[in-house]
């Protein structure tokens, strides 16, 4: 089982931490840090796994890692995964971040912190391995962005629709018309239902107007 996954850069400032036992936040903390010093240190032409800190039971979990440029990938694990098998399951999180980014860097995990996390909970979800084709996370990964664009563009929606009747000026435009009584009448009852206060009292006052200068005319 997956412990815990860890991304940190070369500094030691977390950029995902994900945890599948639970340890309070000062915990966490002294988990990070006692990793990032372990693994760290130590040279690149060594292996990349490790006895896992005094913090995450010592010697019955294995820290596994791979360094990319400015950021390491560690999972700690207990002594039932293949060190290997992790190995390869970090590489396959890295393919799928760069085929979602397009060449991915510190700044995605900085400004994109939420898909990063998309893109590992279809890798992994509660210390177990779910998907390890890229291609399936890629479509999982595009299929979720989807989702929150499409509930995006729907909660925005009233909005742009009382700004676009804003826009369209329905008070001028029935001041414009020339209206008999009891059709503007009706027209400002209805209207009233559907639309906000500020722009059906423009209505009401444009259709007033639109009324009293039609009389007018027709009296002259």
């Amino acid at each position: 089982m997956i412990k815990a996954i860890l991304v940190f850069n070369n500094h030691g400032k977390p950029r995902i931490t994900k945890f599948y036992t639970h340890y309070t936040e000062q915990e966490q903390q002294s988990i990070l840090k006692e990793t990032y010093l372990l693994v760290s240190k130590r040279d690149e032409n060594v292996c990349n796994f490790l006895e896992g800190g005094s913090l995450i039971d010592g010697q019955d979990y294995r820290l596994i890692y791979r360094h990319y440029a400015t950021l390491y990938f560690v999972f700690c694990v207990d002594t039932a995964e293949s060190e290997l098998g992790i190995l390869d399951l970090i590489q396959v999180f890295v393919e799928s971040l760069n085929k979602c980014f397009e060449n991915v860097c510190e700044l995605d995990f900085v400004f994109n912190a939420d898909k990063v996390q998309y893109i590992l909970n279809e890798l992994v979800m509660g210390g177990l391995v779910l998907e390890t084709s890229v291609p399936e996370i890629v479509i999982r990964y595009e299929e979720q962005v989807k989702q929150v664009q499409q509930e995006a563009g729907l909660s925005a929606a009233p909005q742009r629709a009382v700004s676009a009747m804003k826009e369209f000026n329905v008070g001028q435009k029935f001041k414009q018309m020339k209206l008999p009584h009891g059709v503007a009448s009706s027209v400002a009852v209805m209207a009233s239902s559907v639309l906000p206060n500020s722009i059906t009292s423009k209505f009401s006052n444009s259709s007033s107007s639109a009324i009293i200068e039609g009389s007018t005319r027709d009296e002259i």
